[in-house]
C-alpha cells in the first residue's frame, strides 16, 4: 500500500467529529478571518481555511449570519481570559502576577476590538449576551479571577481583593492614550497601579 493510500485509509477510519466539535473548530478558524475581512468574508474562504467543504458549515450553522453571531459571542466570551488568569502561578510576586494578568486581559480586549470593529460595532461596543454570560456576568467572572490572584497578598492590600481587582480591571479598560507618548507596557501599568505616579527615585 502506498503512503497516499494509507493516508486515505486513515482518513476514512478517523472518528467523525461531533457537531459541537465541528462547530467550535469552524468558529476558531473564522474569528481571525472575520477580524481581517469583516462581514465580507465568505463561507467558502472559511471552509478552505478549515480544510472542509463549504456545505459542512451549513450542517452546523443555519446561515452565515448565525456563524458571524457565534464568532462574536466566542470573541467576547470571558472563558479564555479566565482560563489564562487561573493558570498564572500564584506563588510569584504580586507585580509579576499582575503583569501577566494585564497581558492576558489586553490580548482579550484586542481580540474583542478586532472582531467588533471589523463587523461595524463602533467603539468596541459590547453587543450584549455572549457565551458564558452577558456583559455584567463576564466582567464579574474576570474580576473574580483577578481577586483570586490578589488573595495571597490580602493582608498587604489597602482594600479587599475584590475591590482592588475592580480598580485594576477598570484601569486596563480606561488607560488614557496620548499621541506623543507610547502606551504603558503591562509592567509599567502595574508599577503605576501599585506604587502611584511618583517614581521611587523622587520619594
Amino acid at each position: 500500500m502506498t503512503a497516499a493510500e494509507e493516508n486515505q485509509t486513515a482518513r476514512r477510519r478517523a472518528p467523525a467529529m461531533s457537531p459541537e466539535r465541528r462547530r467550535e473548530m469552524i468558529i476558531q478558524t473564522a474569528i481571525p478571518l472575520i477580524a481581517e475581512y469583516g462581514a465580507a468574508v465568505t463561507t467558502a474562504k472559511i471552509a478552505r481555511a478549515a480544510g472542509i467543504g463549504e456545505g459542512t458549515i451549513f450542517r452546523v450553522f443555519a446561515d452565515k449570519d448565525e456563524l458571524l453571531q457565534a464568532c462574536v459571542a466566542e470573541a467576547l466570551s470571558p472563558e479564555h481570559a479566565v482560563r489564562e488568569l487561573d493558570a498564572i502561578d500564584a506563588s510569584q510576586p504580586l507585580p509579576d502576577r499582575l503583569a501577566e494578568a494585564a497581558e492576558a486581559l489586553q490580548a482579550h480586549m484586542s481580540r474583542m476590538g478586532a472582531i467588533l470593529g471589523s463587523l461595524g460595532h463602533g467603539g468596541g461596543k459590547h453587543p450584549g449576551t455572549v457565551r458564558g454570560g452577558g456583559r455584567e456576568e463576564s466582567t464579574a467572572r474576570i474580576r473574580a479571577a483577578l481577586a483570586d490572584l490578589l488573595e495571597p497578598d490580602k493582608a498587604a492590600l489597602r482594600r479587599p481583593p475584590e475591590q482592588i481587582a475592580a480598580l485594576f480591571f477598570g484601569l486596563l479598560f480606561t488607560q488614557p492614550r496620548t499621541e506623543d507618548e507610547p502606551d504603558l507596557t503591562p509592567r509599567e501599568l502595574v508599577e503605576v497601579f501599585l506604587h502611584g505616579a511618583v517614581s521611587a527615585d523622587a520619594k
